[in-house]
């Protein structure tokens, strides 16, 4: 019988996906794995899946965040850029 842990990190796996539909399976592996030795300076081999787990409920969260994001970007004025620069050249 599979634990829960693992269920549940297949679980956000398949959330994962589906905030990153363009992302390829394999492509997302790697990325954990990185992030997994990032946060935990361990191999996504060596990782546990309660380790494993956390890395992918913060990925899970910057993924959700990013796409909140999206559309408050979207409301900006087209010039806000260029705003930006010019008060940054005056000063």
């Amino acid at each position: 019988m599979i634990s829960a842990t693992r269920s549940e990190a297949l679980a956000v796996l398949a959330e994962l996906c589906n905030l990153s539909p363009d992302v390829r399976l394999g492509q997302l592996f790697a990325h954990l794995g990185f992030l997994g030795e990032d946060q935990t300076g361990r191999s996504l081999w060596d990782i546990d899946d309660e380790q494993l787990l956390a890395v992918l409920y913060h990925h899970r969260a910057e993924l959700a965040n990013r796409h909140a994001a999206t559309p408050n970007q979207m409301l900006q004025p087209t010039g806000a850029d260029d705003l930006g620069s010019q008060v940054a050249t005056r000063q």
